[in-house]
């Protein structure tokens, strides 16, 4: 052996090689990791963070909680579930953390995962048709496929306000916020925005605070979570219809375990419609904006009536009509249900305490922030605590902040920089072998994790096997199935009301983000059809060699 050649084993041996890199420990990474491993495959998940739990383990703002139901928010192996709990109907973070453990310990997964480690950049090496893989500084790995599963909600959006460095106290997102927490008895705080993490904020820090400033753009159409704790008979009940409930996410439009109703709103008399909204009301949760009139969401007359109920719901909540004409306006904003709405349990109640102000941002912007407060063209509001509940670049932020490049020479941001193109939502052409789950034009945004993590990773799963049986090692998606594809969810959505909000489903809440739709609208059922007639026609629209 030469002298060259010693050199060379010498640096292949530093450099790991894997059938699949996972990216991400979240529920699909996890639910690819123990797939895969039962498949045979060599697979090892990279995790930016210090624990499993994905977005759980970031979310450690006050009051952090889940919006869906503790029975489907898991998975559907009868032996995670058959000695698991949640205390609650709708489980705090804390909760799920739990449930992370739980799973952790049953199926053995940490030992396939290394922690603190955040892929900076992947490169496709096309002779040896593999995936050069970089994490932290100096972290190189080898894999025949790279499967993305960061999230939809991977990069928090912090927005570009004058003088935000400036500020002396704490100042952070929701989404980064510290792991230790932060006091915030007797303070003044202000929280900036109103989406989900900001009502949950909200909620919170009501109770403890000094004085709590809520800066809003938009107002919130929250939704009563009806949440509960759950004793040992209610679990057992709850427990019984497990198997049912998680066998019907693949049958309903987002993947929960209620569906749209088959009546349109305009056809019901006024009375008839008004006893329905109330049984939904009452119901809670989603089931409002999701198991309702199948038109609240294509016609904007029988949207009009959805608005209206919950306009009139909040407002009878609210003692100051000034406040409540911000916080539920007589005319809204934008259609009802074309924004992703929020669980609240006492959201609209805080805003009757001396101690909590509304700001209305279209009505006094931010002008900055300064080291003692936010200014607005109003004037100034001192604060010790900032807290910016400003949301995401949802959706494709988690794949474009890796320097991934493709065999043309461009990275994913490159590509994507005019529009998202990605066949069934799984993949895009010119990087061959990378898959990702929650991915643009998927049903991940309607869909909770878990229902994704399954739906979507089976397929992925299924489809490594397959190639491997038929000794296949390539896989690309092809550029007239990718614009299908991006035809498919136009079409789709243009015949709803999603376009007339201007929501992070299209991008647009990220500044010179392209406004197209993010999510595939057609529902659960109708895209596991499209991914599942792909499959059987040789897996449609790829270039598998």
């Amino acid at each position: 052996m030469t002298k060259s050649d010693a050199g060379q084993q010498s640096r292949s041996e530093k450099v790991e090689e894997l059938d699949v890199l996972v990216v991400g420990a979240g529920f699909a990474g996890l639910y690819q990791l123990d797939r895969l491993r039962s498949l045979g495959f060599n697979v090892k998940i990279f995790e930016a963070g210090a624990e499993i739990g994905g977005v759980w383990y970031w979310n450690c703002y006050p009051g952090a909680r889940v919006d869906s139901q503790g029975a489907i928010y898991q998975f559907s192996r009868e032996d995670l579930w058959s000695d698991w709990s949640y205390d609650e109907l709708y489980p705090s973070r804390e909760q799920v953390r739990g449930y992370f453990q739980h799973v952790d310990k049953k199926l053995g997964l940490s030992r396939d995962i290394r922690f603190n480690t955040r892929v900076r950049s992947a490169e496709f090496d096309e002779k040896a048709r593999q995936w050069i893989v970089r994490a932290n500084e100096n972290v190189v790995v080898r894999a025949r496929f790279v499967v993305v599963c960061a999230g939809f909600a991977a990069k928090p959006s912090v927005p570009a306000i004058e003088g935000l460095q400036s500020f002396a106290g704490p100042c952070h997102h929701t989404a980064r916020w510290p792991q230790h927490g932060i006091d915030m008895a007797g303070k003044r705080v202000g929280v900036v925005g109103t989406g989900a993490s900001g009502v949950q904020v909200v909620q919170e820090a009501a109770s403890v605070v000094s004085k709590l400033t809520v800066f809003q753009r938009t107002p919130n159409f929250a939704l009563p979570m009806r949440q509960r704790q759950l004793d040992p008979e209610a679990k057992q009940k709850e427990k019984a219809l497990y198997a049912s409930r998680l066998e019907m996410r693949s049958k309903t439009f987002a993947g929960f375990d209620f569906n749209f109703l088959e009546q349109s709103a305009l056809d019901m008399s006024p009375e008839e419609r008004h006893a329905i909204y109330e049984k939904l009301w009452e119901k809670g949760g989603f089931a409002p904006a999701l198991a309702t009139f199948q038109d609240v969401l294509l016609s904007e007359e029988a949207n009009l009536t959805a608005y209206q109920f919950w306009r009139d719901k909040v407002r009878a909540r609210i003692v100051d009509p000034v406040v409540a004409e911000k916080l539920a306006p007589t005319n809204p904003p934008h259609p009802f249900g074309a924004k992703r709405p929020s669980l609240e349990q006492t959201y609209y109640d805080v805003f009757n305490q001396d101690n909590v102000e509304l700001v209305d941002l279209k009505q006094s912007p931010i002008i900055s922030v300064t080291p003692s407060g936010i200014k607005t063209s109003d004037g100034e509001h001192e604060l010790d605590v900032i807290v910016l509940a400003t949301g995401f670049d949802a959706v494709t932020g988690g794949l474009t902040s890796m320097d991934i490049k493709g065999v043309r020479g461009e990275t994913l941001k490159e590509k994507w920089a005019d529009g998202v193109t990605a066949h069934l939502g799984t993949a895009t052409s010119g990087f061959p072998n990378l898959l990702f789950i929650y991915g643009p034009h998927s049903p991940a945004t309607f869909c909770n994790g878990p229902t994704c993590a399954e739906l979507q990773g089976e397929w992925i799963a299924k489809c490594l096997d397959d190639m491997r049986r038929r000794g296949v090692s390539r896989i690309e998606s092809t550029p007239a199935a990718d614009d299908a594809w991006a035809t498919h969810v136009d079409e789709l959505v243009s015949g709803t009301l999603f376009p007339r909000a201007d929501s992070w489903y299209l991008g647009a809440n990220i500044p010179g983000k392209k406004r197209q739709m993010l999510a595939y609208p057609g529902g659960v059922p109708m895209f596991l059809q499209k991914c599942n007639e792909s499959a059987e026609r040789g897996y449609e629209g790829f270039v598998l060699s």
